[in-house]
């Protein structure tokens, strides 16, 4: 289409080149961030937490058990944005916790989460309560039924970043029955404003292409280990070549984003089905689906998901089931502590773990 960025890859020829010259950029950039790092740097050689400042002299204290517990970190990159790190036997789950009046709960600590993957409990091993960045995707509905609610519905996406963390990294993509990256991943509110306005409002509604594209997308080229799906429609998916089951598989590959979703949708029988179509998705990556019952509710709803994102724990846990062993994990995170009541934990309600490949015979 004149005047757009590149279309994510859909078909299979698209997406064997988007990896390959994904790969080769992947290869020179790991090559030149590496040249410099022959040496230690002045902030390398001066650790920001005092405790754990050593020297020559002066012997590194033995690690407890604790310590040696954590396979999960968070650093400084090169931007100086916090990360997670994981051990790569590590099951990582981003969960919000709410009492029976919905209000969220952020003062837990570690001993008040229990972890279940397919009914057996695991060991937590690592355990973070701090607002940590986000690679988030914000897919627009670009469908000609949108045409009039397009600028309310922008200037709700602009707030959910406003009020998201300032180190969250962004894309935009518009979508009808086709989807477009409209902006790669960025915080500069000018360039996602200027995206959300590339406004085509025709055709239908491609709901599941654009949710796998962008799934795709953020696996492949998000550096933040913390990934969203923020999510508006007014409608039914009706062009895609994706259906919903493959959809909800491919999101919840190990590491797969959350999805937010906002449905802006009527009461007869077809958006009935989009509102089912938006719960499952949202309810199995531990996101929420909202439906709000006027335009001038999403803005406020946009928010409240910012604000959900940001007060969230994370849970490292190494699977008693290696996760080599492949096959799908069902995850089940309950939590109690004294002077709380009743407390639910949303999370994803599973994963497919990655088999590790057969030995090639000899």
């Amino acid at each position: 289409m004149p005047g757009r960025d590149i279309t994510l890859p859909r078909n299979k020829a698209a997406r064997l080149l988007f990896l390959s010259t994904f790969v080769i950029w992947t290869g020179l950039l790991a090559a030149a961030a590496a040249w410099p790092q022959s040496g230690p740097s002045p902030s390398e050689s001066k650790p920001a937490d005092p405790s754990s400042t050593t020297s020559a002299a002066v012997p590194q204290a033995t690690p407890s058990a604790q310590d040696k517990q954590e396979k999960t970190e968070k650093k400084l990159d090169e931007q100086g944005v916090f990360v997670i790190k994981k051990d790569v036997d590590e099951v990582l789950l981003h969960a919000s916790v709410v009492d029976d009046k919905q209000h969220i709960i952020t003062n837990l600590d570690r001993g008040a989460f229990s972890v279940f993957e397919d009914g057996k409990p695991q060991n937590i091993i690592s355990f973070h309560n701090e607002d940590i960045p986000v690679a988030m995707g914000i897919l627009i509905d670009n469908s000609g039924s949108m045409r009039e609610k397009r600028a309310k519905v922008n200037q709700a996406a602009l707030n959910l970043v406003r009020s998201s963390n300032p180190k969250d990294e962004v894309f935009i993509v518009n979508f009808n029955d086709e989807y477009y990256l409209d902006q790669d991943f960025t915080n500069d509110l000018l360039k996602l404003k200027e995206a959300l306005e590339k406004i085509d409002a025709r055709g239908g509604t491609a709901l599941y292409d654009a949710v796998v594209a962008s799934a795709d997308h953020l696996k492949r080229n998000a550096r933040l280990e913390k990934k969203v799906l923020f999510v508006v429609t007014d409608g039914e998916d009706n062009a895609s070549n994706e259906n919903l089951e493959q959809a909800v598989k491919l999101l919840q590959e190990e590491n797969g984003p959350q999805v937010y979703a906002i449905g802006i949708l009527g009461e007869e029988e077809h958006p009935k089905r989009a509102r089912k179509a938006l719960d499952i998705v949202a309810q199995r990556t531990g996101g929420i689906a909202f439906f709000p019952k006027t335009l001038d509710e999403v803005d406020a709803i946009s928010k409240t998901i910012a604000h959900d994102i940001r007060n969230q724990y994370t849970i490292g846990y190494k699977p008693t089931n290696p996760k080599g062993s492949g096959g799908f994990r069902q995850i089940r995170v309950e939590a109690k502590a004294k002077g709380h009541g009743k407390m639910v934990v949303r999370t994803k309600s599973g994963y497919y773990a990655v088999a590790k490949a057969a030995s090639a015979s000899k």
